[in-house]
């Protein structure tokens, strides 16, 4: 490996109080629910050259789940939903990330609730810059969505008027501010 390429390649961590990990859900089939995980930690490996060399890696602490509503963020802790006694965190690894256009495709593993499937974020790197202590921080923005059911969160209840009370899809949005280590 050459000097410039080593030079190229930089270690990042996600800086927890200027990033969300949200997501967002039908409720009775009329309306949408939106919550987020506060507690986020997690490491890039950025190759700005070549971001088939970089990689991502973060961890959410499942227990820090909030929908602003005490009564609702304890059902999605119990063995209904996250079943965080037993699958504390949520995990992304990354497996594959290439361009496409201005904007970022990012392949990689997420584990819910024990359960680990492939998905793709679609990621912009929304600016750089230094803070007032001298750091160099970069912030991206992703989204995708899943099946909640692909990872075994199956709970539902089914509408007297037909449909269910929670959506299987879940759109899932990620803003990040990283700072360079």
């Amino acid at each position: 490996m050459t000097t410039a390429a080593v030079a190229a390649k930089t270690s990042w961590a996600v800086d927890a109080s200027h990033s969300n990990v949200e997501f967002a859900v039908k409720h009775l089939m009329i309306a949408t629910v939106r919550g987020r995980f506060y507690d986020v930690t997690g490491t890039v490996e950025l190759d700005p050259e070549d971001p088939a060399k970089s990689a991502i890696d973060v961890t959410i602490n499942a227990v820090s789940i909030d929908t602003r509503q005490d009564q609702r963020d304890g059902h999605l802790r119990s063995a209904d939903f996250f079943d965080v006694a037993n699958f504390p965190v949520l995990a992304f690894k990354s497996t594959r990330i290439r361009r496409d256009g201005d904007d970022f495709l990012v392949d990689g593993d997420l584990t819910i609730r024990g359960v680990t499937k492939p998905v793709t974020l679609r990621a912009t790197e929304e600016g750089r810059t230094r803070d007032p202590w001298g750091g160099e921080r970069i912030g991206f923005s992703a989204s995708s969505k899943i099946n909640r059911r692909d990872f075994g969160l199956t709970w539902n209840q089914v509408l007297e008027a037909g449909g269910f009370a929670v959506g299987d899809e879940v759109k899932i949005t990620v803003d990040v501010e990283l700072v360079k280590q």
